[in-house]
C-alpha cells in the first residue's frame, strides 16, 4: 500500500531546525505499519532536508555557520538576485543537501536512531511556511 499525505511545517527563521515531531505527528497512519518506508519531499528550492543529531543545539548552529561560509550571502559572482542577497545561495545549499530524505518504519515508528532528528534546513531569512509531500509504502 502507498498513502500520501500534504504536511504544512510552520514559518521558520534561517537555520537547521528540528522537526522530527511535527512530521512523526502528521503520520499518524504509520502506527499498524509494521515495516515500511517513509519519503519525505520538500516542495521548495531555498530549504532542504535532513537527518542529523537531535541532542546538542550547537550541532545545528556549527552546520548552519558552515553552510553560510561555504555559500555567503551577496556573493558578486551570483547573477540571480531578485528576490535579495540570500536567494541565490538559499538554492544551491538545498541543492548540496537535498530536498528529500527516506526514513524506515519499524513496528509503527519512525526508525530514526537515538540521536536522530529530522531537520528542516531553512536557508533564507525569510521563507515562509514549508510544505513537505509524505509517502508512506508499506
Amino acid at each position: 500500500m502507498i498513502h500520501q499525505s500534504h504536511i504544512r511545517l510552520k514559518q521558520r527563521p534561517r537555520g537547521f531546525h528540528i522537526v522530527t515531531q511535527e512530521i512523526a505527528a502528521a503520520l499518524p497512519g504509520i502506527g499498524g505499519i509494521k515495516a515500511g518506508l517513509c519519503n519525505l519531499f520538500l516542495q521548495h528550492t531555498s530549504a532542504s532536508l535532513a537527518i542529523n543529531e537531535n541532542a546538542d543545539p550547537t550541532v545545528r548552529m556549527d552546520l548552519e555557520s558552515f553552510v553560510n561560509r561555504l555559500v555567503p550571502d551577496g556573493s558578486a559572482y551570483f547573477q540571480h538576485n531578485t528576490e535579495g542577497d540570500d536567494d541565490m545561495p538559499a538554492h544551491v545549499k538545498a541543492v548540496l543537501i537535498g530536498p528529500s530524505i527516506t526514513i524506515p518504519i519499524v513496528d509503527g515508528r519512525l526508525a530514526l536512531g537515538t540521536w536522530q532528528g529530522i531537520y528542516l534546513c531553512e536557508h533564507r531569512d525569510h521563507g515562509g511556511p514549508r510544505s513537505v509531500l509524505a509517502t508512506v509504502y508499506s
